[in-house]
C-alpha cells in the first residue's frame, strides 16, 4: 500500500495562519502528528499572542528553512502608549503606567525616522536567544539578570497606519532577526512614556504571503483528503 504522506516525506513547504496562544513549535508538533514524520520545522518564531504566517517545512524541504529565515518579513499590529511590560507584550502583566496627554500625532509620527534604516537593537530579556546554552527567557524567568547585546538589524519600513491614543496601529518591513516587542519598547522611550507590544500579525514572509496560509483546521482537512485519496 502507498505511503499517503510519502509526498510530505519528499518535501512540502506549507503556508499556515498561526492561531493565537499556539506557540510555533505547537504548530509542528500537531503537523507531525498527523502526517507521522518527524522531519517537520518552521521557518521563524512567531510569539504565542501572535499571529499571521508561519512556514512551515516537511521532509527533504527541511533543508529551505534557512533559506526562508534569512527572507524579509511584514508585520502588522499596534502598540499602547503610557506603559510597558517586563516581556514588551502582554504575556506580562503593564506596569510604570506614565500621563500621555501631551503626546501628540506629530510626536508619533516622527518618533518613527529613528527607526529606519540600519539600527541596533537590543533583543528582550524574554526571548529564546541562547546565552550559553540555556534560553534568556528562562533566566529570566528565574529572575537572573540578562544583559542583551545590540544587534544589527534593518528596518525598511515603519509606518503608522492609525492613531486612536493610546493605541497606535503601524506596519513594519524589516530583516530577520527584528523583535518587534524591541520595536514596541524603544519607541515608547524615544516617546518618552513607554509603550509595550499590544497586538502582532505577520503578514509576509519574503515572496509568502499571510493571504495564501490556511489555517489549523484547513490544514487538517487537506491532510485527510490526502490520506483518504491514498486508500489508506
Amino acid at each position: 500500500m502507498n505511503n499517503p504522506f510519502n509526498i510530505f516525506e519528499q518535501g512540502q513547504v506549507l503556508l499556515i495562519n498561526k492561531p493565537p496562544e499556539w506557540t510555533s513549535f505547537d504548530v509542528v508538533r500537531k503537523i507531525r502528528n498527523l502526517i507521522k514524520i518527524k522531519k517537520v520545522g518552521h521557518a521563524g518564531t512567531l510569539d504565542p499572542l501572535a499571529t499571521g504566517l508561519l512556514i512551515v517545512c516537511t521532509g527533504r524541504f527541511t533543508k529551505r528553512i534557512n533559506e526562508f529565515m534569512a527572507q524579509e518579513k511584514e508585520y502588522t499590529g499596534t502598540f499602547t502608549l503610557g506603559a510597558t511590560t517586563p516581556t514588551y507584550d502582554l504575556e506580562s502583566k503593564p506596569g510604570n503606567f506614565t500621563d500621555i496627554n501631551s503626546i501628540t500625532n506629530e510626536d508619533i509620527l516622527g518618533a518613527t525616522k529613528q527607526f529606519v534604516g540600519e539600527i541596533f537593537q537590543v533583543p528582550p530579556a524574554h526571548s529564546a536567544i541562547k546565552i550559553e546554552g540555556k534560553r534568556v527567557y528562562e533566566l529570566a524567568r528565574q529572575g537572573k539578570e540578562v544583559k542583551m547585546e545590540p544587534r544589527k538589524i534593518t528596518i525598511s519600513e515603519f509606518a503608522i497606519t492609525r492613531i486612536e491614543i493610546p493605541v497606535v496601529s503601524f506596519r513594519v518591513v524589516c530583516s530577520t532577526g527584528t523583535y518587534i516587542r524591541s520595536l514596541a519598547h524603544d519607541f515608547g522611550k524615544t516617546l518618552g512614556c513607554g509603550a509595550y507590544l499590544s497586538s502582532l500579525c505577520r503578514t509576509r514572509i519574503g515572496e509568502s504571503y499571510l493571504a495564501d496560509a490556511k489555517t489549523m483546521t484547513e490544514i487538517e482537512e487537506e491532510i485527510r483528503k490526502i490520506k483518504m485519496q491514498m486508500g489508506s
